[in-house]
């Protein structure tokens, strides 16, 4: 689909998006034109409504937008519907179509580039926003035994946990629970909290070091959980800079029909330097 594509959020100034959509259009031969758009939460309709006013064929959406992005929709994917959150946006003849891709790139991440087997871990979801909404059901979907979603909210995790509708399977604690909830298989960090922290206040009694630790946002944001997955002594602690290159290609091909290799661009941006201070 030729246009206009662009990465909403705030703030965006940090984002890799624009390289990686780059690169998926060269090795594709699709000429990309892909910009950033800063707003603010109050300005987010408008500024919705101007990019598509202006030729805008799709949209990428980040923090803090991804459940505000839903309400704009005149239709959803299924898994849109089933996460309550959208962090792509496709321009059609009726309005917008969303679709969240967070969870097929986080699982794609994880079981293809990094062989891990997600089957049958009990699983705990730190957060309970949009990035959380996100990768919930494609968690569930990927085999795991059990997912325990602790928020500082309590509301919230109990309102993500009824929209995946899997009492068995799922179950919501409070944040002051953390302590004797036991060890993890895997342990899912969705919260901004590292991002202005050196270091995160989690029990030890979650990991051991056969706990996988993963952290959805990428850089300086993912180094504090990272540091205390390392002080745990986990095996496989991972930051989000690869389902952030996932999640980009299923939004490319939602939007071009074509499915980039996303091996090069991941390569290249682990091999790099790059000052990176926030999740998408």
């Amino acid at each position: 689909m030729s246009g206009r594509y662009a990465l909403v959020g705030q703030p965006v100034a940090h984002s890799l998006s624009p390289r990686i959509h780059a690169a998926f259009g060269a090795q594709c031969s699709i000429a990309v034109e892909y910009g950033l758009i800063d707003v603010a939460p109050h300005g987010f309709d408008a500024a919705v409504a101007a990019f598509a006013k202006a030729g805008g064929a799709g949209l990428n959406v980040t923090l803090p937008h991804k459940e505000a992005a839903r309400a704009l929709c005149a239709t959803l994917s299924e898994r849109a519907r089933r996460c309550g959150a959208v962090n792509t946006l496709i321009r059609g003849s009726n309005g917008w179509h969303g679709d969240n891709t967070d969870g097929a790139g986080l699982v794609h991440d994880l079981t293809e580039r990094h062989r891990l087997d997600l089957r049958a871990r009990k699983v705990l979801l730190l957060g309970a926003g949009g990035a959380a909404h996100g990768v919930a059901p494609a968690l569930l979907d990927a085999g795991i035994e059990s997912l325990w979603i602790v928020n500082r909210s309590p509301d919230r995790a109990d309102a993500l946990s009824d929209r995946l509708g899997e009492p068995g399977r799922v179950h919501t604690r409070y944040w002051d629970d953390l302590p004797n909830l036991g060890v993890f298989d895997m342990i899912v960090n969705a919260t901004s909290a590292g991002r202005s922290a050196s270091a995160m206040a989690l029990p030890s009694s979650l990991a051991t070091e056969r706990t996988l630790a993963v952290d959805l946002s990428y850089g300086e944001a993912a180094i504090a959980f990272l540091s205390w997955a390392r002080s745990q002594d986990c095996e496989t602690a991972l930051d989000g800079l690869g389902m952030l290159v996932e999640q980009a290609a299923e939004a490319f091909r939602l939007w071009h029909g074509q499915t980039p290799d996303t091996d090069p661009i991941y390569s290249e941006l682990r091999a790099g330097a790059v000052a990176l201070h926030t999740a998408e």
